[in-house]
């Protein structure tokens, strides 16, 4: 390809708005260009790069044993409100009505295709005979991002590759999870892509085992926690907090006081007023858990996991207590709330960590006043102790002696095992050997594909631009000639061209009429992984410049023999990106 024949719109300066550098480097080497916040063009070079990927992920998706096929994006509402995911997805589901003849349809735009593929397998699946079985397509999801940014990390209108499972028993789903888990390794091995599973969360999709994908970058949006010593790795939502010293200081207890603190509803705000430190506060949190209220108790400088109260506590659903309710079980307003001496007798929950509270501050289940001097046993009991916050950086590994360490990190794929959330919603049932009729067991599995190329930038790039490895380039190899008015200079330029085009290579010849500088600063920014120089001192000497993208000096190779080399350095860089890993 002559880089006059396509459109490559590089520009000079940061785009206004472009916050980090993925979103940066991508607008300025051309990939994509916005056309709103949270919706992007892909021009040339993105779209190569982003069907390189797709193509990745097809691959190995159809080694695993996925079967590929292609569902609408647009489904009937009614099917989501079978599932209840209306309210799960509240905002974030593209919802719209359609006139038709005399009636209105109303539709959704899937963010996800749990329901269109439930629904339709409900009609072919009636025995257990047909499965395991998984289906996959690579297709455009849409969400109402409220605060669309990052470029294409965060986008209303993105590309994915969806997966679903369908087995008989759990035992086969465990199958059908780790093939798509292993396939997924293969996928960001194969794009050169630094990852790491995490045991995560499976949120508004349902299930009870999922891991995300995350690609470790200082501008990650999400929070894991990692062990480098063992490997554990678990988001922040779900990561476990090992073993610690859980026994109380022993120091003399002072005796219990009323404060006055007015307006202070903050753990900020008391611990200012009343000089000391956030870790010598309990809060004391209202939740209602399947509509029940109970009590929640976290030292001051932690902060509560939801996730990790609800499963502990075996809920369904569990939200914070509304405010007359947190008034008429503390008989104070929100802000207050405090162990000692409730309104009502209620269940009261404690992180591990409170057993170690001594002389703490809590609210007094009055208007603007706190407890100081409150203690474990003698002041209030704690029916259950259990691991109810958010891991921090340098807690204790849960499985080995060492300690976590908190990685900023970008999602890019993630991995659910559904079970029957959506088989026993829509109705999708299968006769056993014995011919008594069970919900489909589901698995649900996900990539970004625009997040792959995000990710691969983000985490790849240098002051003057991206570093493509060879499997995500838009092309592998770039031939420079510095003077395109020279017949000599263009003869051998597009001879090789030829060659390397002829032999399978992906190659861009720059004829731009531009000086050697602008060419170089282009080649540099968008980041072809092989350059190639021609200039008239080395075809004096039968030499070219060649140069590796992420190498510091170029290298002068025989220009004999010249495109053979080139094509057996990129074949070999495809196979196991050995020369980019190692850089």
């Amino acid at each position: 390809m002559l880089w006059t024949r396509t459109f490559i719109p590089t520009m000079k300066e940061t785009p206004e708005g472009a916050e980090i550098p993925s979103h940066v480097l991508m607008l300025r080497a051309g990939l994509v260009a916005q056309v709103m916040a949270g919706a992007y063009t892909y021009l040339p070079l993105g779209l190569r790069s982003l069907r390189k990927a797709a193509q990745i992920v097809r691959e190995e998706m159809d080694a695993a044993g996925a079967i590929e096929l292609a569902m609408p994006c647009m489904s009937p509402t009614s099917l989501w409100e079978q599932t209840g995911r209306v309210e799960a997805f509240g905002n974030v589901l593209v919802s719209f009505s359609l006139p038709r003849q005399n009636r209105k349809v109303q539709v959704t735009l899937g963010p996800t295709h749990e329901e269109i593929v439930t629904d339709y397998m409900s009609r072919q699946i009636s025995s257990y005979r047909q499965m395991p079985i998984t289906v996959y397509q690579i297709t455009t999801k849409f969400r109402n991002e409220e605060r669309p940014r990052f470029g294409v990390m965060r986008t209303s209108e993105f590309l994915m590759k969806d997966a679903y499972s369908f087995d008989a028993t759990v035992e086969s789903l465990g199958h059908s999870y780790d093939a798509m888990y292993a396939a997924y390794c293969r996928i960001f091995e194969r794009c050169s892509l630094e990852y790491l599973p995490v045991e995560a969360e499976s949120g508004p999709i349902g299930g009870d085992a999922s891991h995300e994908f995350m690609i470790p970058a200082e501008n990650g949006e999400d929070t894991v926690l990692h062990c480098v010593e063992c490997g554990y790795a678990a988001n922040q939502e779900r990561a476990e907090v090992g073993a610690r010293d859980l026994v109380r200081p022993d120091v003399p207890l002072d005796e219990l006081q009323r404060v006055d603190t007015p307006n202070c509803t903050t753990i900020e705000q008391v611990s200012g007023l009343l000089k000391r430190r956030p870790q010598d506060l309990i809060k004391t949190l209202i939740y209602s858990a399947d509509g029940k209220p109970v009590v929640v108790l976290i030292r001051g400088d932690h902060e509560a996991n939801e996730a990790k109260i609800r499963r502990a506590m075996g809920a369904e659903t569990l939200e914070l207590a509304e405010p007359d309710v947190i008034g008429r079980v503390t008989g104070a307003p929100v802000g207050f709330a405090g162990p000692v001496r409730l309104a009502e007798k209620l269940p009261i929950w404690a992180d591990r960590d409170v057993q170690r509270s001594v002389n703490a501050v809590t609210g007094a289940n009055a208007a603007d006043v706190h407890l100081t001097g409150v203690n474990l046993g003698r002041d209030f009991e704690v029916d259950r102790f259990d691991d109810l916050r958010s891991a921090v950086d340098g807690d204790p590994c849960p499985r080995c002696s060492s300690s976590l360490r908190l990685r900023h990190s970008i999602e890019v794929g993630h991995v659910f095992k559904l079970g029957t959330k959506y088989s026993e919603s829509l109705g999708a049932r299968f006769a056993d050997e014995k011919e008594q009729l069970h919900p489909l067991i589901m698995g649900c599995y996900g990539i970004g594909v625009n997040r792959i190329l995000a990710g691969l930038i983000e985490t790849n790039h240098d002051a003057n631009g991206i570093v493509w490895p060879v499997a995500l380039a838009p092309y592998e190899l770039l031939v420079v000639p510095l003077k395109v008015n020279d017949e000599e200079t263009m003869s051998v330029a597009g001879k090789l061209h030829d060659d390397l085009e002829a032999a399978g290579i992906e190659v861009l010849l720059d004829d731009r009429t531009a000086r050697p500088g602008v060419k170089f600063k282009d080649a540099d920014l968008i980041g072809i992984p092989l350059r190639v120089v021609i200039g008239p001192r080395g075809l004096k000497e039968g030499k070219l410049e060649v140069k590796w993208r992420w190498q510091e000096e170029a290298e002068m190779i025989d220009l004999e023999g010249a495109a053979e080399k080139l094509v057996e350095w990129i074949v070999q860089e495809r196979k196991d990106s050995a020369r980019f890993l190692g850089r």
